[in-house]
């Protein structure tokens, strides 16, 4: 019995032994792959176990990782630095053309034309201005895309950003008497002023475009513990449930309203502007009821 109990104790005691041990082993490769992951992030990596042993053999494949993710990261660099070229020569080299055309259309318009002449010189100026537009998102969007344009939140009262969003829809709303009713507030939001004051007009002019003549468009604020809602509410045609999902993709028209002047940008661009600032955007809407979209900026 002596004996048996011996073993028994010397079986318990090697195998308490055995589990510090793997357990001693366990903290030490731990600690070892945390010193790899630090080493890594300030760009300091090196290897230092040269056996058969796990941690060897993460070490490498480690090693590998991080040299073709340096690769990697150098070819997106290379890429975001052409594509900013791309973006600037794209600018530069359509700029003046069409300013020109801008220009000599707004002189011939001014001269004493045959009436057939005046529709079409009205017609150039009117096809230039929608180019103008097209290049501008464009170069917008792939700016936002691509990190090269930057916005720079700060705290400030809402109401001005939103009465200059109103501002620049305001004739165009008036030639169909639509009411565009805001009432000031003082509350206040992160965002930067410049870019948030654009999305918010490319909300309003779709507002204004898809509702019908003498209608209202009414714009409200509300404040939350974390975010300042926005809220814009027409009375237009609505939103087909299966299109709420697709209205802030690039490009996207709805078939229904194909013939209606547009490209398809103006909610992608503005999704991009306000989820850049760390805001988002809600959707209601019912098939001829009208929408009502929700701008979440962060609370100042």
């Amino acid at each position: 019995m002596e004996i048996v109990l011996i073993i028994s104790l010397l079986t318990a005691a090697g195998a308490v032994c055995s589990a510090i041990y793997y357990r001693c082993r366990e903290k030490k490769t731990l600690k070892n792959i945390r010193l790899m992951i630090s080493s890594a992030k300030e760009g300091q990596f090196h290897e230092s176990t040269f056996d058969e042993s796990v941690l060897s053999a993460v070490e490498c494949d480690f090693r590998d990782y991080l040299l073709s993710a340096g690769v990697t990261q150098d070819k997106i660099s290379e890429e975001k630095d052409r594509i900013k070229e791309l973006i600037s020569d794209i600018s530069h080299q359509t700029k003046t053309p069409i300013s020109n055309i801008l220009l000599y259309t707004q002189l011939l318009s001014e001269q004493e034309l045959p009436e057939s002449a005046e529709k079409c010189v009205s017609a150039l100026e009117n096809q230039t201005e929608k180019l103008k537009f097209l290049i501008d998102a464009l170069i917008k969007c792939s700016r936002l895309e691509n990190g090269i344009l930057s916005l720079n939140p700060a705290p400030a009262e809402i109401s001005p950003c939103i009465n200059a969003a109103v501002s620049t829809l305001r004739e165009k709303a008036e030639d169909k008497g639509i009411h565009i009713i805001f009432a000031p507030s003082d509350l206040k939001a992160v965002f930067d002023a410049k870019w948030t004051a654009e999305a918010l007009s490319n909300i309003l002019d779709n507002a204004v475009k898809y509702s019908p003549e003498n209608s209202a468009v009414r714009i409200s604020v509300l404040s939350y513990e974390l975010f300042c809602r926005i809220d814009i509410e027409d009375e237009g045609s609505g939103i087909a449930e299966e299109d709420i999902n697709k209205i802030f993709s690039r490009f996207y028209r709805s078939p229904e309203h194909a013939q209606i002047e547009g490209l398809g940008i103006g909610l992608y661009l503005t999704r991009q502007i306000i989820s850049a600032q760390g805001g988002y955007i809600k959707v209601e809407s019912e098939k001829g009821r009208g929408s009502k979209f929700s701008v979440f900026l962060p609370n100042a």
